[in-house]
């Protein structure tokens, strides 16, 4: 699955995957909000065996076809 990936401006460490580049028509208005200022940092293509740093692509792919968008979250030892 190809996505494109965004990160917060206002939040370290927060970002945001979807399957549509500029396209943030699935993602409820309250995450937006709360995501501020984006900047598009890559796209990608998933598969469920790539590895990734932080996530599980298939958990991020799954999520994708059904919501149409994921949030990857800061850990604890980058928000403290």
């Amino acid at each position: 699955m190809h996505c494109f990936i965004y990160k917060s401006l206002k939040k370290e460490y927060l970002y945001l995957y979807t399957i549509h580049k500029d396209n943030f028509s699935k993602v409820p208005n309250e995450l937006l909000i709360s995501f501020g200022k984006m900047e598009f940092v890559m796209d990608l293509y998933l598969t469920p065996e790539r590895a990734l740093a932080r996530e599980d692509a298939g958990k991020i792919i799954k999520c994708l076809a059904n919501e149409g968008f994921f949030v990857q979250l800061p850990n604890q030892k980058e928000i403290i």
